[in-house]
């Protein structure tokens, strides 16, 4: 649990991490931050930069994979925003200890129905809502609570914390590709233009 803690503690203390756009300034107040409002802020930035991404990946090359070098085998633009969706439901349902309000597929990309870039968007855009949802369930008292972890992780318990830490974690990765792609179709990502 030490080590839950000190990653919790490093990951939240970043604030939005290099590359992240920074949210608005806090107010300065003797009063201590709640989980809700630190994890909230947090996934705000990381929410901003990676549908702003999604986004700018026009229709014509949303389903682009790259074919040059060691590709062999890599998620599709497309299936790498469905890939953080389907994570980020699985997270969140797993933090409120519910079953996803959504089919998620019997894959990592998510289900095989969410095709068009409409559609892709809008599972993104929705998952981030449930994600956000869910973090504003956690709080001092049931942070260190062990709960049944999503079926990817097998059949363990883990904490609220380690939940929170991996959904906030886990977008940076296929966030990253993304990045990438968007270069290698001569996008400039949106948090990388001049403001």
């Amino acid at each position: 649990m030490r080590k839950e803690m000190a990653m919790a503690i490093l990951l939240l203390s970043l604030g939005p991490v290099a590359g992240l756009a920074a949210a608005a300034p806090q107010a300065q107040t003797d009063q201590k931050p709640s989980f809700t409002a630190v994890y909230d802020r947090y996934l705000g930035s990381l929410e901003k930069e990676v549908v702003s991404a999604a986004e700018a990946m026009p229709e014509d090359k949303f389903n682009f994979v790259p074919t040059q070098g060691e590709f062999k085998s890599v998620r599709t633009f497309a299936q790498q925003v469905k890939h953080i969706a389907g994570g980020n439901y699985m997270f969140a349902a797993a933090i409120m200890q519910e079953k996803p309000p959504v089919d998620l597929g019997g894959g990592e990309n998510g289900p095989d129905n969410i095709a068009s870039r409409a559609d892709v968007l809008k599972f993104l855009n929705d998952s981030f809502a449930y994600l956000h949802k869910a973090l504003s369930t956690i709080d001092a008292n049931n942070i260190l609570e062990q709960v049944q972890a999503p079926a990817a992780f097998g059949q363990r318990k883990i904490t609220r914390l380690t939940l929170a830490t991996l959904a906030l974690s886990h977008p940076l990765d296929h966030y990253g590709q993304m990045v990438i792609y968007l270069r290698m179709n001569n996008i400039i990502p949106p948090a990388s233009r001049k403001q």
